[in-house]
């Protein structure tokens, strides 16, 4: 079977991998379509750390239940299913106080280990979320918009509270998907009016274009700032206006990598008594909040994907993703 490959940065090619087949307690899924997620591009560049080459990316997942290793007994061939993409040690303080999420060991499959790019993959059947009611497209939108839902959780935002969400890409959206879950109001924030247009249609409250005075207008609608606010960029400019914007003993949760260090000025922290708290991967409890969420909401997917590739185009599309990043919110490859 074909798997799409980064060789090398800047190098991804379709190459020969053996079909695998389950062992003892694990599950072997045909792929539907897996997303391209902002590791996949970093990677790509030569920019992720945390990776090695070659690698097959890919962990945003959709397929079917093909194959049953043994003791597997609580599935069905045929079932749609997603995957929880998180490998942790189970035995560090994160795993044990029960924030798995958090492992410093952890694994993402795509990443730290090979990922699903291709036309099956094995994994352990508790890793494996059987799911009815959402498309197969759909369903591989659910790990990214739980890392979105993961940064709501950690914000314990509350209905009836304003969030500030800077950055409408992928993650972001799947912050506002949560936010507006909760019933809290919600103001987006990019730099892109086609993404402002995307969270605007998803239901967010105000949407700013951040080429103008963020912090005028974010007070023009709050008065004393917003109650949270989530970063979902990865800028310093963006790491830092989350302090300068979020009310005084607000919240500030950050998703996105910076990719340097940030100088900031901790007066701030003390003086707004504020709670910084950094959000990682998602919880299976996320996972199934989003489940729950695209049930109710099969429109989402269709103003989300902005390109859909088949596997012999995976190539071209991560290369053009690379030249052109603001032009897709998420690209799929289809198998």
């Amino acid at each position: 079977m074909q798997a799409l490959t980064i060789l090398r940065p800047n190098e991804a090619t379709l190459t020969d991998k053996p079909n695998p087949q389950p062992g003892e307690g694990e599950v072997a899924i045909d792929i539907a379509f897996v997303g391209y997620c902002g590791s996949d591009l970093t990677s790509y560049r030569g920019l992720n750390p945390l990776v090695s080459y070659p690698r097959v990316p890919g962990h945003e997942i959709s397929g079917t239940i093909a194959a049953l290793g043994a003791g597997v007994e609580a599935m069905t061939i045929g079932t749609p299913v997603t995957v929880l993409p998180y490998f942790n040690c189970g035995t560090c303080r994160a795993c044990r106080s029960g924030r798995p999420n958090a492992c410093p060991n952890n694994q993402t499959m795509g990443v730290q280990r090979e990922g699903a790019m291709t036309s099956r993959i094995v994994v352990p059947a508790e890793k494996v979320i059987p799911v009815a009611g959402i498309s197969q497209r759909d369903l591989a939108l659910v790990e990214p918009c739980a890392v979105g839902f993961h940064a709501v959780r950690r914000a314990e935002l509350t209905s009836g509270e304003t969030v500030v969400v800077l950055g409408c890409g992928m993650i972001g959206l799947g912050v506002i998907l949560g936010a507006l879950r909760q019933g809290a109001k919600v103001i987006a924030v990019d730099l892109s009016d086609a993404k402002l247009d995307v969270a605007k249609k998803l239901g967010a409250h105000e949407v700013i274009n951040a080429s103008g005075d963020v912090k005028a207008r974010v007070a023009e609608l709050t008065g004393e700032g917003p109650d949270v606010v989530v970063e979902a960029v990865g800028a310093e400019a963006t790491f830092l206006q989350a302090v300068d914007l979020v009310a005084t003993a607000g919240r500030v949760v950050y998703i996105g990598y910076a990719k340097a260090p940030i100088a900031y000025d901790t007066k701030y922290f003390i003086t707004k008594e504020l709670d910084i708290r950094g959000s990682r991967n998602a919880l299976r409890s996320d996972f199934d909040d989003v489940i729950d969420e695209l049930r109710k909401r099969p429109e989402a997917g269709d103003l989300i994907v902005t390109r859909t590739a088949t596997l012999a185009e995976a190539p071209e599309a991560l290369a053009t993703w690379h030249e052109r990043p603001g032009d897709f919110t998420k690209i799929l490859v289809r198998f």
